[in-house]
């Protein structure tokens, strides 16, 4: 077969295994669609169904395939990190910035603690440190990992709970927009790279200027050019981004954060969103299970993955817990606003792919962040409906 033949065969296993086990499945209430495209892309990998059927692999996710799916992966990324950037309404952050900045940094910073506490575990054992990180790298890479909320599954999860545009679930977008930010802070801090400050600093000196003369002509413009410039803009701050060694997903974000969100329909960038989701995006999601390895031991990176997972989650809810007894909130609110804040599966994975990427991390290291990515993904609307449902009833009750 050609490679083209063999990329087409790639990308009908791609949308077909994890959309039948998806709808025979009916696994929608604790695995959504995203959900189980990552888990098939760990079960088709090299790990798992590569091991058993070697000839197969070889075949199929040739180093030509991967190239092409890679590209297809990265721009696909891109695209949803600028979404999220344009989405974060930094408006209503600073309206309630003293409730939202507590909050945000207690839901952060808790599990980021505990993450790292978990990181400092994991060094003790070899397997985990990639050739090229640094212990602080490591150590830090590890805490945010597990402090990560993913800001669009989050959306979709509420949309399925119907609190989206409900008060509580309004309160919650805040909070994980002002992580949001931290995230990719923390992330170029990370990738910091001293021998070439110059050209990182270079860059964001000029993408200062760059963004205000990119916001003057987008003010300008009607909406149908926009859309298009746009695409421009992520192309050009990607680039910049990762020749000045920040990583283009760094740039990805940027490029959407100075962007206002009243520059587009809502409805259209929602469609947009969506289609990215349904169209390119499962083939980063099978990119990322290919990059599994259980090399140091099966056991080994499941432990890893439980303690990050503890890590994770207890951190998470210690985190809302003190943000809720400091800011007097509703009983069992703080537990609700915990789990959804749990959600990790798309943005920590992204994050992990670019520690991967620069050799901070091992695959070993990058599978078991994937597995508790996934973990506590799925535990988050088994968890919150029932408590959602007796906090509704209270209220119904109270009235």
């Amino acid at each position: 077969m050609s490679t083209t033949e063999i990329f087409l065969l790639a990308m009908l296993i791609i949308f077909t295994i994890p959309y039948l086990i998806w709808r025979v499945g009916k696994t929608e209430y604790f695995a959504p669609l995203v959900v189980v495209q990552i888990i098939t892309g760990i079960l088709l990998g090299p790990g798992i169904l590569g091991a058993i059927f070697p000839t197969y692999y070889q075949f199929v996710f040739n180093p030509n395939v991967i190239q092409l799916l890679t590209g297809i992966a990265s721009w696909a990324v891109m695209i949803f990190v600028m979404i999220a950037g344009v989405e974060l309404d930094l408006s209503k952050a600073w309206e309630y910035r003293r409730e939202g900045s507590l909050t945000a940094a207690l839901a952060l910073g808790t599990p980021l603690l505990f993450g790292c506490a978990a990181a400092a575990v994991m060094l003790t054992y070899d397997g985990w440190v990639g050739p090229k990180g640094m212990t602080w790298q490591f150590i830090l890479g590890i805490g945010m990992a597990c402090a990560v909320t993913a800001l669009p599954i989050l959306i979709l999860f509420m949309e399925k709970l119907d609190i989206l545009r409900q008060p509580i679930g309004q309160r919650i977008l805040r909070y994980a927009s002002l992580d949001d930010i931290a995230i990719w802070g923390v992330l170029a801090l990370i990738l910091l790279d001293w021998t070439r400050v110059g050209r990182q600093v270079g860059f964001l000196l000029a993408f200062i200027v760059a963004a205000y003369v990119f916001r003057k002509i987008m003010i300008r413009l009607q909406e149908r050019d926009r859309w298009y410039v746009m695409f421009i803009w992520l192309a050009a701050c990607g680039f910049a981004a990762d020749w000045a060694g920040l990583h283009f997903m760094v740039g990805a974000f940027l490029s959407g954060a100075v962007m206002d969100a009243k520059w587009f329909n809502q409805e259209k960038m929602d469609l947009l969103r969506n289609h990215v989701l349904l169209g390119i995006m499962p083939v980063f999601f099978l990119s990322t299970g290919l990059k599994t390895n259980w090399a140091v031991g099966g056991w080994a990176v499941f432990i890893a993955a439980g303690l990050l997972l503890v890590a994770s989650v207890s951190g998470k809810l210690v985190g809302t817990q003190l943000a809720g007894k400091i800011l007097q909130w509703e009983k069992g609110e703080a537990s609700i606003i915990g789990w959804l804040l749990q959600t990790k599966a798309l943005i920590m994975i992204i994050f992990v792919n670019i520690l991967l990427d620069k050799n901070i991390i091992t695959n070993e290291t990058f599978t078991a962040l994937l597995l508790m990515a996934v973990a506590s993904t799925m535990l988050t609307v088994p968890m919150v409906a029932p408590k959602l449902q007796r906090m509704q009833a209270l209220i119904s009750k109270a009235k």
